[in-house]
């Protein structure tokens, strides 16, 4: 069985942000950090080489795959913000109707640039998704 790429490592956070070549993608990098910290009231850790992860929890697939996953986490990727874990509660089609501009794909939610989002939407969604998760994997 394949190895999980995706597993906490001790690369700095600012370091990751600071190396950022896109000042646009910098700038929502760092207020995203803010508040996904807030959010989540714990520190931040890179999760492979361009994660950026707070909490975790185990999960185990039928299959028998199993490992270890930021809670939630978002990565500044060249044509677009990742943000992880930011579904699966109820309320999440409602909050995305509210958020602005965006996409999602399997999982992830996609953001061109953090003014295109209400930030305030975004928090909810947060808070919404780590109490689900929190309650479905107590730590």
């Amino acid at each position: 069985m394949a190895e999980n790429k995706t597993k906490p490592t001790r690369l700095s956070v600012a370091a990751f942000i600071d190396a950022l070549t896109d000042p646009a993608r910098r700038t929502d990098a760092k207020a995203l950090l803010k508040l996904m910290q807030s959010a989540a009231g714990e520190k931040p850790k890179m999760w492979g080489p361009s994660i950026i992860g707070f909490g975790s929890y185990h999960y185990k697939y039928e299959s028998g795959r199993e490992g270890d996953m930021p809670v939630i986490a978002f990565s500044p990727r060249k044509a677009a913000t990742v943000l992880y874990g930011m579904t699966g509660f109820s309320e999440a089609a409602a909050l995305l109707a509210k958020l602005g501009k965006h996409t999602t794909g399997k999982g992830c939610l996609y953001i061109k640039k953090l003014a295109d989002v209400d930030q305030h939407v975004l928090e909810a969604m947060m808070v919404k998704s780590l109490a689900t998760k929190r309650a479905r994997r107590p730590s």
